[in-house]
């Protein structure tokens, strides 16, 4: 457990959970899953309660997240380089044999690591790791394709994408995409997935099939963060060296927007009716919210540095994270008041959301 309960955060939070008693619970209410970097784990928020009740431990610099479609699975990346020929933990409650059947071939093959990444596979109803897997470098962020058969991860340092079947736990796929390769999304039904490459201005389109560059466009700027519109046809992504947020229609790779934000602009994404984009300036310590249909900007101060950015699906609320404190807050979609502050055990990174069946069902 790497003494995780002697820090004071976590220590105060296990404290207050019984998380045998609440599995039920938890799996019956909105959730948010929060990589805290450092704090090496990942902080469960309710929405319903709006405070942390559980966290994915065990894990090194956690960044990128995703859920599998069936909310049954968190992968997790981890931003910090993995000595190749290191063992790699086995979690908590799972057996040896199990184990090396993760790492190995069929349980005989050896667990040492071959790459220098890993990606953490967590049970979202039991808040515990079932599976590590090795990915050839430092993950950035992390995308489950929407059939849910495999984990994509950007790799800064390696320019490009990972592919990893979730199947077999194995790299099935290396792609170069670009420089610095940032931030990845693909489209509700499935298809392309795109690729910010920060280091050269360009996004590009990858085939998920066959897993090559379809094609590459160039937005200029450093391109980050992404987030596309409901019916696909645009991209909205944030330029960190412009400070604003691109609109880019991707029949024809034009940029047709743009859309100022502020400094070193950062967590971006759509309300549910996807007729409202939202985007954090951490230079200017602001949230911005703005209309599609008309272009109309209105703002809030939100201090320090806010960062990563999610809106929930199912009541649009808008969460953040900062940059500079352990924090996360929960902001009214319309007034852009701040609901509730909440304390994260380390500074809160890719946002993953999870509505419960229930209530995705009646709305």
């Amino acid at each position: 457990m790497k003494n995780l309960l002697h820090r004071p955060w976590l220590a105060s939070l296990m404290a207050g959970i019984a998380l045998a008693a609440s599995t039920t619970a938890l799996a019956a209410s909105d959730r948010a899953f929060v990589p805290m970097g450092t704090a090496d784990a990942v902080g469960i928020i309710d929405l319903e309660r709006q405070e942390v009740i559980a966290a994915v431990t065990d894990t090194i610099n956690t960044h990128g997240s995703a859920l599998t479609p069936d909310g049954r699975h968190l992968i997790v990346g981890s931003l910090s380089p993995h000595d190749a020929g290191s063992e790699i933990a086995r979690p908590e409650g799972v057996t040896k044999d199990e184990h090396a059947a993760h790492h190995g071939d069929g349980g005989t093959a050896s667990t040492k690591a071959a790459s220098t990444g890993l990606l953490y596979v967590a049970d979202t109803a039991t808040s515990r790791l079932s599976r590590t897997l090795e990915v050839p470098g430092p993950v950035h962020h992390v995308l489950v394709t929407r059939d849910g058969r495999h984990a994509v991860s950007t790799h800064p340092m390696g320019g490009g994408i990972s592919v990893v079947s979730l199947e077999s736990g194995r790299v099935i796929a290396s792609v170069a995409t670009g420089p610095n390769p940032n931030y990845l999304v693909q489209h509700e039904e499935g298809g392309s997935i795109l690729v910010s490459n920060a280091g050269n201005g360009t996004i590009s389109e990858v085939d998920p099939k066959h897993w090559f560059v379809k094609r590459n466009i160039r937005v200029g700027g450093n391109p980050e963060h992404m987030v596309l519109s409901k019916d696909g046809k645009s991209l909205y992504v944030n330029d960190d060296a412009g400070g604003s947020v691109l609109a880019v229609d991707l029949a024809t790779g034009s940029v047709t927007e743009d859309y100022e934000v502020g400094t070193a602009p950062h967590g971006i994404d759509l309300s549910p009716d996807g007729q409202t984009l939202y985007a954090t300036s951490q230079g200017d310590n602001r949230l911005v919210r703005i209309s599609l249909e008309d272009g109309t900007r209105h703002s809030t101060e939100l201090a320090p540095a806010p960062y990563h950015l999610a809106v929930a699906p199912t009541d649009g609320r808008v969460l953040i994270t900062s940059r500079a404190e352990p924090q996360l807050w929960i902001l009214a979609p319309d007034s852009l008041e701040v609901l509730q502050t909440v304390e994260l055990g380390g500074i809160g990174h890719q946002i993953s959301l999870e509505a419960s069946r229930s209530r995705l069902t009646k709305e």
